[in-house]
């Protein structure tokens, strides 16, 4: 499984990657800069193919890509000849006005951000299918006794969050959605108690992982959707339909009362009231296992199938370009966050080893209920690690796409190229900028996988 998953990986970063380089390649040709080689992948080719001037390759590592560009290595050579007077070539790199280089390097992550715009739209036109709990809440700190933002901003468990800044909140997912944003900072927040709307202003509390968090869990009603074939709550009689009410002669509001119920005690046997067409009956549960506090019954609680209404071609990409903006936006402050204190960068920062595990994990687990749910889960995060590979390379940092865009501003203001030394110092400090930062991230994939 976890060569399918590396696999589903690969593909996805490829996909990505040959949107990046597409980018480069196409508005290269359009500017009249000769493209030498179109690769995905790094390392020796294992296959080429030469076409209309450009030799199409296929490294042997398939992480990266690239697309050379003539004569875009020659960069002290071109300085030598300007002040001889002599004009590159017709066709290379540096012939090319700063402007026409600039858009060739802006291209790039142009076309990771048009790819999610894209995708985002014909997701939003189908309608957006999701699994999830409803927008009533349950506040942690009934669980565990400890206090939360949720608790100090007045928020009660029952309590359905039907808006957060404006934005409304149908499901618990798009409620998270909101919260981890906005570490540290006020969010208004509206909600529904009893029939009354009431607004109430929490500050959600910034985690180790970058994350905001409030202290809150989904309410989930403990009516048994389904029972697994031998499992206890089969033993013991149990059915798909079956409303869980108590435990040991506790009421059972929601699913989470079990982790406070069983918190401390984890006893292999237990009695379940439930009622089943009306009527309260009583069962025998023996031989329960737990797993993390949690006793395993095999009882499958219901979910939400929640789908957002198709919109109209135009109403799609709207909406589709405006969750693409956001989402960057979204890039830009979680950069902000790492620099925060008590930030834990092993859990904030992955490399490519994580990222290719994440995408193959996450479309597996799609692949887990249907085909449609598997290539929906792998285009979904495409999409997200293209605009951040977007937002990335817009860096001003050397080496990468916004460093590149730098170097030519300077070289429009000076109208001339910068001296070579300066671009050397500059290009070698970015490289040493981006390895540290890819050391650290590879350690702290090995730090993951070690521990899983």
């Amino acid at each position: 499984m976890i060569v399918v998953k590396v696999a589903l990986g690969l593909v996805g970063l490829g996909v990505v990657v040959f949107i990046h380089e597409l980018g480069h390649f196409l508005a290269a040709r359009l500017v009249g800069i000769d493209v030498e080689a179109f690769s995905i992948g790094w390392g020796k080719p294992i296959l080429k193919k030469k076409k209309g001037g450009v030799e199409y390759r296929l490294g042997l590592f398939p992480i990266g890509g690239y697309c050379k560009m003539r004569g875009d290595e020659d960069y002290e050579k071109v300085w030598n000849d300007q002040k001889n007077g002599i004009a590159p070539p017709a066709g290379s790199f540096f012939a090319a006005h700063p402007l026409k280089r600039i858009f060739a390097a802006f291209a790039g992550p142009l076309f990771n951000f048009i790819f999610a715009v894209i995708v985002l739209s014909v997701f939003w036109g189908r309608g957006i299918e999701t699994k999830t709990y409803e927008n009533k809440v349950v506040l942690l700190s009934d669980i565990d006794g400890q206090s939360y933002p949720a608790n100090q901003g007045g928020l009660l468990s029952g309590d359905r969050i039907i808006e957060i800044n404006g934005r409304p909140t149908n499901t618990y997912s798009e409620i998270k959605e909101n919260i981890v944003l906005k570490p540290d900072k006020d969010t208004t927040v509206k909600i529904n108690r009893n029939g009354e709307t009431l607004s109430l202003t929490i500050r959600p509390k910034l985690e180790s992982n970058g994350m905001g968090i409030i202290g809150i869990l989904p309410w989930i009603t403990p009516l048994a959707a389904s029972i697994q074939s031998e499992s206890a709550a089969e033993k013991a009689g149990l059915r798909p339909g079956d409303l869980l009410v108590a435990v040991n002669g506790q009421e059972l509001p929601h699913q989470e009362m079990f982790l406070k119920i069983f918190k401390d005690e984890q006893p292999s046997s237990f009695t379940v009231e439930y009622e089943r067409n009306g009527t309260r009956e009583t069962a025998e549960l023996s031989g329960v296992e737990f797993s993390n506090g949690f006793p395993v019954l095999g009882i499958e609680f219901p979910v939400i199938d929640y789908k957002t209404p198709a919109l109209s071609p135009i109403g799609a990409l709207v909406t589709g370009a405006k969750e693409a903006a956001r989402t960057l936006v979204v890039s830009v402050q979680s950069m902000g966050i790492l620099f925060k204190k008590g930030i834990d960068y092993t859990q904030t920062v992955s490399g490519p080893i994580r990222i290719t595990y994440i995408i193959g994990d996450i479309t597996a687990r799609g692949g887990s209920e249907s085909v449609g749910s598997a290539l929906s889960s792998f285009v979904s995060i495409l999409t997200l690690i293209s605009i951040a590979l977007c937002f990335m390379n817009l860096l001003p940092l050397p080496v990468l796409d916004g460093g590149m865009i730098i170097l030519y501003l300077m070289e429009m203001i000076k109208r001339k190229l910068i001296h070579p030394k300066a671009v050397s110092a500059f290009q070698t400090a970015g490289i040493v900028i981006i390895a540290g930062l890819m050391i650290f991230a590879v350690f702290n994939d090995i730090l993951f996988f070690a521990k899983r």
